[in-house]
């Protein structure tokens, strides 16, 4: 049974792997068995993760990649084939947020993080479902932000991640039976990240303390496993599906 777990022998994409939770997905995925590809805008950051990936014993390659552009997304895919062989599992990490407030938010700032967000999530998508083979897995990060509100003006980023869970829906429908890949969604809830950074001192612990059951931030080893288990033959019965990883916020 744990061999199921195991990504060994497979190739893994993981865009937005220049920090946060793109760098423990990576290694994550490394640690499973996996060689990994990973992208971002920032390639300066991506040596250390690479650095990470290779520790663990497996290959890496680093792309830079704006996944907000189809063609960077295509490069990026082509690159991987080109250096590894293959994409079994795309993990759809790259994403953007902002805070303004509704009324104040510009049409430039809104489509940036839907850009990133949604556009960014289907042309890396679609890039790897091109080259993909039967049993491959895509795993879209989402968040529990586009299900419920915490508190903070996210007009952009809720809207781009309720979306991703419709995106993924709809893939699912259309690529599993056809082309035997499976498209889930993950909603991290309250992560340490660049994003949570930006909060203002206190938010983040009022927060946890009155919507999270579990009264604490997620560590991303626990965002990873999830990851793992949808990328791998371990969820081979599932497919369209979107689970959260909140420490309970979402039944709050």
């Amino acid at each position: 049974m744990l061999s199921r777990f195991g990504l060994d022998g497979k190739v893994a994409i993981v865009t937005g792997a220049s920090s946060g939770l793109g760098v423990a997905l990576a290694r994550g995925l490394a640690e499973a068995g996996a060689d990994v590809v990973i992208g971002a805008r920032r390639e300066d950051r991506l040596a250390e993760t690479r650095r990470l990936v290779e520790e663990t014993g497996r290959r890496c390659l680093a792309v830079r990649a704006d996944v907000s552009r189809p063609e960077d997304c295509d490069a990026l895919v082509a690159a991987a084939v080109e250096a590894m062989g293959r994409v079994d599992v795309l993990i759809n990490n790259a994403g953007v947020g902002t805070a303004v407030p509704a009324v104040r938010e510009t049409p430039a700032e809104f489509r940036q993080v839907v850009d990133v967000n949604l556009h960014g999530t289907y042309w890396m998508a679609q890039a790897c479902a091109r080259v993909m083979r039967p049993g491959s897995s895509i795993v879209n990060i989402g968040s529990v932000l586009g299900e419920t509100t915490a508190g903070l003006p996210q007009a952009a980023y809720s809207a781009s991640k309720a979306a991703v869970v419709g995106l993924t829906r709809d893939l699912a429908q259309q690529w599993t039976g056809r082309r035997g890949i499976r498209v889930n969604c993950l909603e991290p809830g309250f992560f340490a990240s660049e994003m949570t950074d930006q909060y203002k001192p206190g938010y983040l612990e009022r927060t946890i303390e009155s919507r999270v059951v579990m009264g604490r931030p997620g560590d991303p080893a626990e965002l990873v496993a999830a990851a793992v288990f949808l990328a791998s033959d371990a969820s081979s019965y599932i497919t369209g599906v979107t689970l959260p990883v909140d420490g309970g916020m979402l039944i709050t």
